[in-house]
């Protein structure tokens, strides 16, 4: 029988677009039976502080510290390298690596890799993302060095209120045509490519139209943790 290396996911944030994740890894691969998949090890936990609040309003606790102890408790569990389906929880991503001696899978280092691949020096990418991720300068931080510009929707308290939706209640049409308002804003405005930067925005980036490519950072972590495990 095939050995796999596994991978932990650090869950929780939030549940459905962990749950996404383990779907698409699902898919990604061509099944004979039950131990052709993937092996995972999941800490699904919806109670770490919010990343909103605190990279927001300074305010509640420090998320970085229960990732922390998350990642200690999956590497003892046996993961071998570990892996987070949240893009403003990357911020707290040196209190993960910090904590453990096994790989972390980095969506932004994804995102840069995948961005750069469609777009050249002077480039405008849209983002549809947490406007939290703003006043981190998390993927700013990531495209600047390659002269890449991001571009967002007018309207960051409408995109804030989505997410925020998504996670109450799940996609609904209203979710969904916003999103694809705020794809067509980034479009008109000059955006040669459009990164899906949220995985709550994850959920619905497949109802989607867009005249340029998306790139949805969940599924660039699908083919990590696939080429991960099966290496």
């Amino acid at each position: 029988m095939r050995r796999f290396k596994r991978v932990g996911i650090l869950g929780g944030m939030g549940p459905q677009a962990t749950l996404l994740l383990q779907q698409r890894l699902l898919d990604s691969v061509q099944a004979k039976d039950d131990a052709s998949h993937l092996p995972l090890l999941v800490d699904m936990n919806p109670q770490i502080p919010s990343r909103l609040d605190w990279i927001l309003q300074q305010k509640g606790d420090d998320p970085g510290a229960v990732l922390a102890q998350m990642a200690k408790g999956l590497e003892v569990a046996g993961a071998q390298a570990l892996a987070m389906p949240c893009n403003t929880a990357h911020h707290f991503s040196q209190s993960i690596t910090n904590a453990v001696s096994i790989p972390f899978l980095n969506m932004l280092d994804m995102a840069t890799t995948a961005v750069t691949d469609k777009c050249v020096s002077g480039d405008k990418v849209g983002m549809l993302a947490s406007p939290a991720t703003i006043e981190i300068n998390l993927f700013e931080g990531i495209f600047a060095p390659h002269q890449l510009n991001t571009i967002w929707p007018d309207n960051l308290g409408n995109i804030l209120a989505t997410i925020k939706k998504i996670k109450a209640t799940g996609v609904s049409d209203t979710e969904i045509n916003t999103m694809q308002n705020a794809a067509n804003e980034c479009i008109d405005k000059g955006a040669k490519c459009l990164v899906v930067g949220c995985t709550e925005f994850s959920l619905l980036s497949k109802q989607l139209d867009s005249s340029v490519p998306i790139i949805d950072t969940l599924d660039l972590l699908v083919v990590a943790i696939h080429q991960f495990a099966v290496e």
